[in-house]
């Protein structure tokens, strides 16, 4: 059994330019190049790609994702490894789940006029994992120069960096309504005005490859960043990550 890249592009999510990229880097090689150039992955591709894409959802760059994967030997050891994403997975959905069940009941409570619970409406939410994670990759002093950064700021200036990120949400949701594609030119030229703005808020200090698209991914993960940007449009927030994906492997790596 064996898939086009077209094929796989499409059920993955992603693009053939992205397999091909991945190709080139070793990563995932295709089983078979037809005569026409062509190619195509079989079923221990398949697996491979799935636990690839499973470790850039973790938050891991190419380089170390390719360690990871090398490290492993047989098919013992990569039903070990998937075995340890699911139970990552089975947490997040528990997660998840119960952030659903809290908005539910405090969309349930405002409706009706009953009184709020701090317990009920906080349930699921834990924003403290995005602290620590900026800690431990950027560090406190990183934190606290930014922090210090935004303070100096004249309100004219700060009015201004915002209007700059709304502008670029707009834009991302219009090229998300009118069809275009998380790595067209479009989507491409707005994931770089996303960068320039991440960078200037980082004091001109680019973020890397692997944390660009680690912020995008926040703005799927994060309910809060996710409304502001599907509330330009619904799925834009999917769309922004998925464009900052592409441009941190096209121009970040």
């Amino acid at each position: 059994m064996e898939w086009s890249i077209q094929e796989i592009a499409r059920t993955a999510g992603t693009t053939s330019r992205t397999l091909r990229h991945y190709g080139d880097v070793g990563l995932l090689r295709p089983s078979r190049v037809a005569a026409n150039g062509y190619r195509y992955y079989d079923e221990h591709a398949l697996v491979r790609l799935q636990r690839i894409l499973l470790l850039r959802e973790l938050g891991l760059g190419l380089p170390a994702i390719a360690e990871v994967l090398d490290a492993g030997g047989g098919p013992q050891d990569t039903a070990a490894a998937l075995a340890t994403h699911l139970q990552l997975l089975e947490q997040e959905r528990r997660r998840i789940g119960r952030q659903i069940a809290s908005v539910r009941t405090t969309l349930r409570k405002l409706t009706e006029g009953e009184p709020l619970m701090a317990e009920e409406v906080l349930d699921g939410f834990d924003h403290t994992r995005y602290e620590e994670e900026v800690t431990e990759r950027w560090g406190k002093a990183a934190y606290e120069r930014s922090d210090r950064w935004w303070r100096a700021l004249s309100e004219e200036q700060k009015s201004d960096f915002q209007r700059r990120q709304q502008d670029i949400a707009r834009d991302f949701a219009a090229a998300h309504a009118a069809g275009e594609a998380p790595d067209g030119a479009r989507a491409q030229e707005i994931a770089r005005r996303q960068y320039e703005w991440i960078s200037a808020g980082w004091q001109g200090r680019g973020p890397s490859a692997e944390a660009f698209a680690g912020v995008g991914r926040m703005y799927v993960d994060d309910p809060r960043f996710g409304a502001h940007y599907d509330a330009h449009g619904e799925g834009t927030a999917m769309f922004v990550r998925d464009a900052m994906r592409v441009y941190a492997e096209r121009e970040l790596e």
